[in-house]
């Protein structure tokens, strides 16, 4: 499965520059390539992802999270999520799951977490 250069560019913005709360990819089978397919802007809120999200159809995403340590630190981290709602089709499921790995490892600096339709 091949890499569009948007995705890694996408991600490198969200990484580095802060543009992005989130970005989700799709894969598109007909050309074998996963792609972007939404960008949500640093205002975003977790809940505007989530409606990011289609019902029946799987994705991945990144999500740039941040929190206040028991410190009072300011922080954040970026995490991984392999979107594969019950009701996808079985086709898609086995696509975005036999390639998570790959793609995972063309997104440098990001923590695992998977969702299902149950992400709230």
């Amino acid at each position: 499965m091949a890499v569009n250069d948007k995705c890694k560019l996408k991600f490198l913005k969200l990484k580095a520059k802060k543009r992005y709360r989130f970005i989700v990819f799709k894969i598109e089978e007909k050309i074998q390539q996963v792609m972007v397919d939404k960008v949500g802007e640093p205002g975003k809120s977790y809940r505007d992802f989530r409606a990011c999200l289609p019902a029946n159809e799987c994705r991945y995403a990144v999500f740039d999270f941040d929190f206040t340590t028991e410190e009072n630190c300011q922080k954040s981290k970026i995490f991984f999520i392999a979107w594969s709602p019950d009701t996808s089709k079985v086709r898609s499921k086995m696509l975005y799951a036999s390639s998570k790995d790959r793609f995972k490892r063309e997104l440098d600096g990001i923590s695992s977490g998977v969702a299902g339709h149950r992400c709230q």
